[in-house]
């Protein structure tokens, strides 16, 4: 079995990148395992494919230098927050017994990131509870609850209630974006048809949101996230 520190569980393949490949990326080099169970192959996007966007995803973890990088296939704008989809996250989450998961925000412009956010939350807190069965490879697995469920903030303006230093990290987060080729500004695919996100624009509102955050904690970038349950330090010397 392969534990990781984190687990990433976003709901389309990109997510993870814009919301916080920054804070994966000063993870891995501060030694921890990281890895991203994408839920959707994002196959109903308006642009390419869903094995275009399995390629973008496979070169982004390259980037990234993920430990793996999964997809549980659930269907893309489809998905619920039930019995069914809570399993399958439950069995994800016992699989890699990571201590912080990170999912979509609480509540956006694309309707699947608040549904996400919801499916992931509920399917943390289940995944304790031993009473639930789930299996993998044939083998029962035990319980596992994450220490922390954080949320990167996405479209919609949310309050951060923390802020995490990606300074030294931006350059390879916005590597790691444009990994999605199909998705984000590419002049090889302007005859197809264009959207908010393919726009030049859009990594420019991504970057000024991440100086945004940067400047309330005296730094370059941040990347922001929220927490349904309250947050501690050992120290008020661990606060910017």
């Amino acid at each position: 079995m392969l534990k990781l520190d984190i687990l990433v569980l976003p709901v389309h393949p990109d997510d993870a990148e814009l919301g916080c490949a920054g804070t994966i990326l000063k993870e891995i080099a501060l030694g921890k395992k990281v890895g991203v169970a994408d839920l959707t192959r994002g196959e109903l996007g308006t642009r390419g494919t869903a094995k275009i966007r399995e390629n973008e995803a496979a070169a982004a973890a390259g980037i990234l230098g993920l430990s793996v990088r999964d997809n549980l296939s659930l269907p893309d704008g489809f998905f619920e927050n039930t019995k069914e989809y809570q399993l399958r996250v439950i069995e994800t989450i016992r699989k890699y017994q990571p201590e912080i998961v990170i999912t979509n925000a609480y509540h956006d412009r694309h309707p699947d990131h608040g549904r996400a956010s919801e499916l992931v939350e509920a399917s943390a807190f289940l995944s304790g509870l031993r009473k639930i069965e789930t299996s993998y490879d044939g083998e029962i697995q035990e319980a596992w609850r994450p220490k922390q469920v954080l949320h990167f903030i996405q479209d919609n303006y949310i309050r951060p209630d923390i802020l995490i230093d990606i300074t030294n990290y931006w350059d390879k987060k916005v590597e790691s974006i444009r990994a999605f080729g199909s998705q984000f500004f590419n002049p090889e695919w302007q005859n197809e048809p264009q959207t908010y996100i393919s726009s030049p624009e859009f990594i420019a509102v991504i970057e000024a949101r991440a100086r945004e955050y940067g400047k309330s904690i005296g730094v370059k970038y941040a990347e922001g996230f929220t927490s349904k349950k309250i947050l501690g330090v050992d120290s008020l010397f661990d606060l910017k």
